[in-house]
Formats: structure tokens, C-alpha cells, sequence
């Protein structure tokens, strides 16, 4: 594909460098001739955009309209900087990514580098993000270290997403349905109740469902529909003229099929534990570099379902020059998700699922025929408070918030009983015969009658618990006349995290034949034999209640000082700390410094023993990892040009991180991965947006970023040097967005107007070291949106008609969003971007 990176690169030449506000036709409004202000919230505080020090991004109830944002999913391709996409076996769990900083391996022992908040709660599990989310009022997309307001988790950045209130003013009734191909169909229904003259009511519900576009032929969901119903209440109570509470209960419910995996690549590299099947398990699978209309399961295709409420309560009391605001919530979530890795063939002799499976493996290791079908779940509940202490004083020349944080929850993983990994028929040739024939008790066995079977079971219990108190301030000296600002802030954190694993990974050789099954684990008679195919035995797989627990605190300062050269430009430089919590890896197969004895089945110390891959790292799960620092530098300016005709915003920036967690898979295993401290990385880059109105009816928006990030300094635990090996995962050189809004023109009838964008997204890697990376880039990729717009057309006196005819992706380009190389068949698997999308809104406000 062509790019037209230059046009984007010349402008970001021209302008030096910036940040990326997406303005809508509600905030951004036409008025002669001139842009109207954009207020947002980044702070903690309401104040212009361009009066915020921050590399921002708002989009407006509008722009979510124009841009068919219906969640946080949407936004992706939307913001330079930003990727999103879907945890592999689950689709209601994003992995954020903002400048290269995200979490690739979502885990209820880690946190996202990414803060998510709603309405300045902060939702801790990326687990049900992907849910749609109604009656918004704006997105805030937050690029760079958010370390002092915002606090722990937000080295990336940071999302606020901010609901309508409800006001007693008067009655509001908004209904928007859309339909569009697929089976899409959503209800939108929201209304505003004044209920008197000082409290009022809001109540939304949503309804949505929609099919995938590959089919599933076999039994079972098809991949990827999806239904969600959601509804919100919100309550008003002014109690006085200078005190208010807000209270906020939401419920939604997700039920959905996730997407399968398609191979892109047959298998050719040795994958370790599974080698003796990979050959057979390549027959049984479909390949090919095109998308399929449809693939295959072998087991029934199970339902996935997410459930999300929470309560919030926002109680904000003003004095004379001063507000004091408590944030309190309470959130609880289960998610059960079902997925399968298999070949998309259907093949029964070759299956990567936890669905039911009967044979001797089973009845050695169990004592019954069958294993059941298991669904992972997790559940997981939070309890937050927030104090804010904000205002002014000396005469509003020193401006202040001061704040604390207390954060607890508590969350559960549950992938118990005992149940299917993964199975196959031995590969031909994998083990010569003779040799097993001779350990199954001297009967020679024909090739064909042999299978590999992989037992799990696993539940991890957590708990974690965070403090902070942190305070920013903004002095305006008395000074070349008021113009310059300086600001100080400064966060103390303190966290505790606590994660119990337990786990039973058992994988046998068994003959259907001969109704005999063999654990592996006494296979070490056959380790020569094996080694010479490239098999790994797996070893002692078992966690038997291994307890991790850790304590971190940091200390994170910030220093601002902005200058407005004009009422109408001010540039400002910055520098600011944050830091990451450390956790635990879930996914570690080792167990790590137990404290037992080396050989104690479940819960021997095993830093000593190679994991799977062969290579001894010397840590294990319980040895967890530490926290992850950054300290950002970076220079910018907001400035509105030609009678505020034309803005332009710009940044460079310079980011150093510290002891940065990576997440890296090991070779020849299905789903064993670890975390370390790798060492040192930097990035630096630029980001600008550009929004023009050329004339009264035409608005022309770019939004440009440059990323260039490298690991600089990478050791392992016995001090050999392996900067070379790493990598930044999911940090695209260069992103943009440029659109074109036009009235065509206001008639008796209403309004018309044309939306036309194209999003650039450059290749990025999908994984941390060369060695995985290679096989997991996603590939670059420009998509076409637009969208007709019939507005303000009156029905009397009953209210306003909204029409919107819009297209996605309107080239039907075939791009990857995610990819993996770790599955017995595939060196390369891929979940495919949705491919051309259209439909109708028809919106009724009263």
C-alpha cells in the first residue's frame, strides 16, 4: 500500500511538533469564522485545551457520532500513539498501547501501563473494556507519563472516559437506532428527568448485537457475535447552592464468541513441548494468506459472557476559593471466556480447546473417562476512594489541588478442573517405535495410534492494595505580565500486591489402541531420543498454593512552566515521573524461590532448572518482578492562528525508562511466558494536529505522531547482555488521521453535511523479542470512513430528526490487528480487522 506519510510529515516539519485533540462539531462549533474553545477535564479541573500542558486527544458527543465511536475498541485507529486490540483468547479484554507502552499478556496479577478512568473512577482489569459504553459526553485520550494526578499504572497515559449528568432544566428524551450489515441493529435510549427543582434523574439503556464475518461451520457460535444490553442511572441531589452528590449505578451484560485464530504460516519452527505433534498438526490445519470466509471447530463453540455494575458516588462541596470533592466507588466483574486455537478444520484428531475429551490419558491420571468442559473464569472486585482539595489563593496567583488515593481489590482466575489443553496424533517418525514399543510394555505400535495429550487446571487468587497522597501546583508570578505559569506536582505511592497460584499441567503419551496412556514426566528413558527431534520433556508442572507477596512505594514529581507569548499561543516545557507497580506473571511455568527444597513435587525452588525452552533464568512466579519508572521530558505549543482560524498543537518529547517490565513468550511452548526487568529503553518523538476552517462550511483535521523507541540496556539474571534480543511491542513509527468535514448546505428541511477520513496505521511488532517478533508484526494498514449526515430536521413541535448514512473501511482492505506464533500448527496466526462495514443512524432528540 501506498503511503502519504510525507504530506503528514511535511506539516509536522512546519508546525515542530505537537499534541492531538480530535475536535467535535459540538465543541469545536463554526462562528464567524472562528473555532470555538474545547474544554476538558485532564487535570481534574474544567479549563481549555489549549491551556493544558498535556498531549491530548478529546473527542466530543458529536465527534463520537460522526466517527462511529460506540466504545473504547473504536478509538484505536482514531488517535496517533494509540493501538488497541484484543487479548487473543478473549474479546472483551483490550490491550491498550499509548507511545509503545501497554501490556501485551492481560493477567488479574498485572496492571495496564494505561489508565482507564470512568467519570475519575479508575477501572483496574482491562477484562470487559471492550463493552460498549452509552450516553457518553467525551472521550479524553492522555498521551505520555501521567505519574502526579493520576498516580500508579499510567506510565503510557492515560483514558478518561466522561458521562452527561443529569440537570434539572428540563425533560430530554434522545432514541438512536442503527442498523448496518452483519445483523447489526442497536437501541439507544436515554432520557433526562427533573424530578425537582433540585434533584434530577438520568436513565440509559442500550441494546446491541451483531454477527462476525467468518462463520464457524462447525457446531457451535458463529466468530465473533456478539450482544450486549447495558443500562445506567445517574442521580443529581443539589443540596445546596454549593453542594452537590452525584450517584452513578451501571450494569451491562456482554455475550459473545470470540474470534479464531487463522494460520497464515504452516509450522516449520520446532515447538518445543508440542514438536512430536507439529507436523500432524499442520495436515489437520487450513493456511492460507488471504482471509477465510469461514472456518471450523471440531467441539461445540461455546458462549462467552461478560458481566460489569458498579456504583459511584460524587459529593463536590465549593467554598469561596476553594472545592473539596470525594470520589468514591465500588465495581464488580465476572467474565467467562471460551476459545479455540485449533486449525479452523475441524479436525478431532487435533484440538486446542477446553471442551470435553475422553480417552486412557484421562482415566490414568483422573480415574474417570472424561475431562469436563471448563471456561475460564475471572472475578474480580474493586473499592476506590478519592479526596480532592482544590482552589486558589494570593489572589488566584497560586492555584492547587491536593489529594488521596485509597484503592483495594480483590479477583479471582479460575481455570479448574482438570480439563483439555491440547491433543494430537504423534507427528510420523517423532519417536521411533521400536523404543516406545518397548516402554509400553514390548508391544510394537503402528504409526497413527499414538496421541499427545496436555491435562490443566488453574486458579490464581489475588489481592492487591494501593495508597497515595499527591498535590500539584500552578504559580503565576507577577511577571511579564502574568504570562508565565509554573507548576510543581508531586505523588507518594505506596502498593501491596499478594497472588496465590495453583496449578496441575500434566501431559501423557497415550495408545487408543492398547488402552494404555504414559505420563511423560517417566518418560526420561526417551529424553536422548527426544532431544535429538528437538522435544523437550515437560518437567514438574505443579503449583501446590505457591504464595508471591510484594511492597513497592515511589515517589513521582512534576515540573511545568508554560508561557503564553499571545493571547493566542503558549508553548510550555515539562518534565514528569511515573512509575508501574510490579506484580506477578500468572503464565511463569516455574515456580520460582519457594523456600522448599529443590525436587518437593509442587513446591520445590526451582530457579536452578531450565524452563521449557531449555534456558535456566534463575526466577520463577514467586519471585514476581519489580516496579517500572519513567521520566518523560517534553516541550510543546498550542497556538490559533489567522483569527482563530486555524490550530495548531505540537510536542516533542523525550521518554527514559528504567527497569521496564517485558513480557516475553518462551519458545515451543503453547502459553508459557516471562516477565523480567529488563534493563533500560528510551523513546522520542513527535505529535501534531492541525485543524483548519478554510471556510464557514468546510473544516479540514490532521492528526500526526512519530514514535522511535529502542531497548538500550537488557541483561539477564546471570549478567549476559541481551539488548540486541529486545524490543518495544506495538509502537508504530508513524500513525495519522486526516478528515474533511463539509456542510453542503442549510435548508428548510435541515442541514447536509459529508464526513470523510483515512486512518494510517505503520507496521509494528506484535511481541518483545526478535526471535517471536519476527512472526508476529502486524503489517500496515490505511483505512477509508465516511459518513452523510441529515441534521436538525424538525418534526414541529415534537422534537429534531438525525439521519446519518456511514462506511467503514470503505476499500475492504484486508489488515491484522493481533497475531501469534505459539500454537502447535502455526507460525503465524492472525485475527483479521473487520472488513467493509455500512449502515444507518436514525437519531430522534426531544
Amino acid at each position: 500500500m501506498k503511503k502519504i506519510t510525507p504530506i503528514a510529515s511535511s506539516l509536522c516539519a512546519l508546525t515542530v511538533c505537537m499534541s492531538n485533540p480530535v475536535y467535535s462539531q459540538d465543541t469545536v462549533k463554526k462562528s464567524g469564522y472562528a473555532l470555538e474553545e474545547v474544554i476538558v477535564t485532564a487535570q481534574k479541573k474544567a479549563e481549555s485545551l489549549q491551556d493544558t500542558p498535556i498531549s491530548l486527544t478529546a473527542f466530543g458527543e458529536e465527534r463520537l457520532e460522526i466517527d462511529g465511536i460506540s466504545s473504547l475498541g473504536d478509538i484505536g485507529s482514531k488517535v496517533p500513539s494509540l493501538t488497541i486490540e484484543p487479548f487473543p483468547i478473549n474479546n472483551a479484554t483490550l490491550r491498550i498501547f499509548i507511545r509503545g507502552i501497554g501490556i501485551a499478556d492481560v493477567q488479574v496479577t498485572q496492571d495496564p501501563p494505561v489508565g482507564i478512568y470512568v467519570d475519575g473512577v479508575y477501572i483496574a482489569r482491562s477484562t470487559g473494556t471492550a463493552l460498549d459504553v452509552a450516553e457518553l459526553q467525551r472521550i479524553e485520550v492522555l498521551r505520555g507519563p501521567q505519574g502526579t494526578l493520576y498516580g500508579r499504572n499510567t506510565t503510557g497515559g492515560a483514558i478518561n472516559l466522561v458521562t452527561k449528568r443529569p440537570t434539572t432544566d428540563a425533560f430530554e428524551l434522545k432514541q438512536k437506532f442503527t442498523v448496518g450489515n452483519r445483523g447489526l441493529f442497536t437501541s439507544k435510549t436515554s432520557a433526562n428527568i427533573p424530578l425537582g427543582d433540585t434533584l434530577a434523574a438520568k436513565v440509559a439503556y442500550l441494546t446491541t448485537q451483531s454477527d462476525g464475518f467468518i462463520d464457524n461451520t462447525g457446531p457451535g457460535g458463529d466468530f465473533g457475535d456478539k450482544e450486549v444490553n447495558g443500562y445506567r442511572i445517574d442521580l443529581r441531589w443539589d443540596i445546596s447552592d454549593s453542594m452537590t452528590l452525584d450517584y452513578a449505578y451501571d450494569n451491562s451484560g456482554f455475550e459473545y464468541y470470540n474470534t479464531m485464530y487463522q494460520s497464515i504460516n504452516p509450522a516449520i519452527q520446532n515447538k518445543g513441548q508440542a514438536e512430536p505433534i507439529r507436523e500432524f498438526a499442520v495436515s489437520e490445519s487450513i493456511h492460507s494468506a488471504d482471509r477465510f470466509d469461514s472456518m471450523a471447530t471440531s467441539r461445540n463453540f461455546e458462549e462467552s459472557t461478560t458481566d460489569i455494575e458498579g456504583h459511584s458516588f460524587i459529593l463536590t462541596k465549593d467554598f469561596d476559593n476553594m472545592q473539596f470533592k470525594y470520589i468514591g466507588a465500588y465495581r464488580e466483574l465476572r467474565d467467562a471466556s471460551y476459545a479455540d486455537l485449533g486449525g479452523g478444520a475441524g479436525s478431532e484428531d487435533y484440538r486446542v480447546d477446553s471442551h470435553e475429551y475422553c480417552g486412557p490419558a484421562v482415566t490414568a491420571q483422573t480415574g474417570s473417562d472424561c475431562l469436563p468442559l471448563v471456561i475460564p473464569v475471572i472475578s474480580q472486585e474493586q473499592f476506590s476512594h478519592e479526596f480532592q482539595l482544590s482552589g486558589s489563593l494570593f489572589n488566584d496567583s497560586l492555584d492547587y489541588i491536593l489529594g488521596a488515593y485509597y484503592f483495594e481489590e480483590e479477583a479471582t482466575e479460575d481455570n479448574s478442573p482438570l480439563h483439555h489443553q491440547f491433543s494430537a496424533k504423534l507427528s510420523n517418525d517423532i519417536i521411533p517405535i521400536p523404543v516406545l514399543g518397548e516402554i509400553l510394555g514390548g508391544v510394537l505400535v503402528g504409526a497413527g495410534d499414538l496421541h499427545m495429550v496436555n491435562m490443566l487446571s488453574q486458579r490464581y487468587d489475588i489481592k492487591n492494595e494501593a495508597k497515595a497522597v499527591f498535590g500539584q501546583f500552578t504559580w503565576t508570578p507577577n511577571l511579564f505580565d502574568k504570562r508565565m505559569h509554573l507548576t510543581f506536582g508531586a505523588r507518594y505511592s505506596d502498593d501491596s500486591r499478594e497472588a496465590l497460584k495453583n496449578q496441575t499441567d500434566k501431559t501423557y503419551i497415550e495408545s487408543r489402541t492398547l488402552n494404555l496412556a504414559i505420563d511423560t514426566e517417566d518418560l526420561s528413558a526417551l529424553s536422548p531420543v527426544l532431544a535429538q527431534a528437538g522435544f523437550l520433556l515437560p518437567g514438574d508442572r505443579s503449583f501446590d498454593n505457591i504464595l508471591g507477596q510484594k511492597d513497592f512505594d515511589d515517589l513521582s514529581f512534576s515540573f511545568i512552566a508554560e508561557f503564553d507569548i499571545t493571547d493566542d499561543i503558549n508553548v510550555y516545557g515539562k518534565y514528569v515521573q511515573a512509575y508501574k507497580s510490579g506484580g506477578f506473571n500468572t503464565r511463569d511455568p516455574q515456580r520460582g524461590s519457594t523456600g522448599y527444597a529443590e525436587g518437593t513435587a509442587g513446591k520445590g525452588d526451582d530457579t536452578a532448572v531450565a524452563a521449557p525452552d531449555g534456558n535456566v533464568y534463575g526466577f520463577g512466579f514467586a519471585d514476581g518482578f519489580d516496579e517500572e519508572h519513567v521520566a518523560s521530558l517534553e516541550a510543546g505549543i498550542k497556538s490559533e492562528l489567522m483569527d482563530r482560524r486555524l490550530r495548531v498543537n505540537a510536542n516533542v518529547f523525550f521518554s527514559e525508562y528504567t527497569d521496564i517490565q517485558l513480557n516475553f513468550i518462551l519458545g515451543g511452548t503453547v502459553a508459557d511466558t516471562k516477565v523480567t526487568n529488563a534493563g533500560e529503553a528510551e523513546m522520542q518523538g513527535f505529535e501534531t494536529d492541525i485543524t483548519f476552517l478554510a471556510t464557514e462550511n468546510l473544516m479540514f483535521m490532521l492528526n500526526y505522531a512519530y514514535l522511535d523507541t529502542e531497548v538500550t540496556k537488557a541483561f539477564d539474571e546471570f549478567g549476559n547482555d541481551l539488548t540486541d534480543t529486545f524490543g518495544f511491542y506495538s509502537a508504530p513509527q508513524q500513525s495519522y488521521t486526516a478528515s474533511a468535514d463539509y456542510t453542503v448546505g442549510q435548508y428548510d428541511w435541515g442541514q447536509l453535511a459529508i464526513n470523510l477520513s483515512y486512518n494510517y496505521m505503520d507496521k509494528r511488532r506484535g511481541g518483545v523479542r526478535d526471535a517471536n517478533a519476527k512472526n508476529v508484526y502486524i503489517g500496515e494498514y490505511g483505512l477509508f470512513n465516511g459518513r452523510i449526515s441529515f441534521s436538525e430536521i424538525q418534526l414541529s413541535n415534537y422534537g429534531t430528526l438525525y439521519l446519518g448514512l456511514w462506511g467503514k473501511n470503505l476499500t475492504d482492505e484486508e489488515y491484522e490487528i493481533t497475531a501469534i506464533d505459539n500454537i502447535p500448527h502455526s507460525d503465524r496466526s492472525v485475527i483479521w480487522g473487520t472488513p467493509i462495514s455500512y449502515g444507518l443512524d436514525v437519531i430522534y432528540q426531544y
